[in-house]
């Protein structure tokens, strides 16, 4: 490596001009500065971020840590995380655990395999001094990994944690899904479906009390009996669409793009027409939503904004004096967007009932 010595023995000048000019301090003058960012250039001088971080007790660095960057929703997270991060200039070290690429779904009751991959992550992080963590999830649910006696502040997105100290931002899965419901209302629904996802799921539940939430404000009641419960994958959305339209549904919210695709695939194979026929709607804002024909009404995700959040929320706990001291909130919910394309017909429909 470079040392600064080098750099200082081939401008001619001090190792504290040199030292100066890298730390952008004005006590030098135009055309020395001109020089020694010259032969840096030149050379490939690299700083030591861990040993100035020693002599400063300050490393300007964090740490994200990614259950599987593989996941659709992870690299927006993290571009918005990394994006924040750049701009107030702290350094970000990437590590990716690959928990999907290797066991799937099934290390999700597999402590000691999660663990295995998790632990020697944590240390090398606190080793090369981070001086923060960001957890990002693959999906919503309760991260039992992050305790009060973390090393470091670490803040969790988008899933949720056990501890009462661990702040995490997720998305407001439940207003997404009321405001969905309400939209598929105003187009003179009654009869609206659900494919949901699997039962035990953090997005699926959250997502039925948005949806139960808009039917009872309109006066609607809730019929379990239009309620399907999926995998998330295509599959599910063929195989449960013939069920939920022969309920005699008007509409069927389903609960992310693939399986809508799925109910796609399985209406255009008998003749029955998306967004005249039968309404449809999704939630994810994948990519497939738009070139589904007609395009796909759908939910788009806060993806990025959770990044960006996540990371706002770990600065300011690495910097309580610049808060007033303030610790800030523990759970930050990021609002989702409706996109509203073709796939859902304005029906003529009884007026509501009025209110009580």
């Amino acid at each position: 490596m470079v040392t600064i010595r080098e750099i200082a023995d081939a401008c001619g000048v001090s190792v504290a001009t040199v030292s100066n000019v890298l730390n952008g301090r004005a006590n030098v003058g135009v055309e020395t500065r001109k020089r020694v960012l010259e032969v840096v250039r030149q050379k490939g001088y690299q700083p030591d971020y861990i040993a100035r971080g020693l002599r400063k007790r300050k490393t300007n660095m964090i740490g994200i840590i990614a259950e599987d960057i593989a996941q659709f929703s992870t690299p927006a997270i993290m571009e918005g995380a990394m994006a924040y991060c750049e701009e107030k200039k702290y350094r970000t070290v990437i590590q990716n655990l690959r928990l999907y690429a290797r066991w799937g779904e099934l290390w999700y009751e597999n402590e000691s395999a999660y663990r295995s991959v998790l632990d020697p992550v944590i240390q090398e992080m606190i080793s090369i001094k981070a001086e923060g963590i960001l957890y990002v999830a693959g999906h919503a649910r309760v991260v039992r990994y992050f305790h009060d006696a973390m090393p470091v502040p670490t803040v969790v997105a988008y899933a949720y944690t056990h501890s009462p100290h661990t702040p995490v931002v997720v998305m407001d899965d439940e207003k997404a899904a009321c405001k969905m419901t309400r939209h598929l209302i105003s187009m003179g629904h009654r009869k609206i479906g659900v494919l949901a996802g699997k039962v035990e799921n953090i997005h699926t539940g959250s997502r039925l009390r948005g949806y139960q939430s808009a039917l009872f404000e309109a006066g609607i009641l809730y019929n379990p009996g239009w309620v399907r419960y999926g995998d998330w994958e295509r599959e599910s959305g063929y195989r449960f669409a013939g069920e939920l339209f022969e309920e005699g549904v008007t509409a069927i919210f389903c609960m992310n793009d693939r399986m809508a695709g799925g109910v796609y695939d399985y209406f255009m194979e008998r003749g029955i027409r998306v967004g005249e026929d039968i309404s449809v709607t999704g939630f994810d804002n994948q990519e497939l939503s738009q070139y589904c024909s007609p395009k796909l009404t759908t939910m788009g995700l806060p993806l990025r904004e959770i990044g960006t959040e996540a990371a706002a929320v770990l600065l300011e706990r690495l910097n309580p004096e610049e808060n007033g001291g303030q610790m800030g909130i523990l759970e930050k919910k990021i609002p989702c967007t409706l996109m509203k394309r073709k796939s859902v017909k304005e029906i003529a429909a009884a007026p509501l009932s009025e209110k009580k």
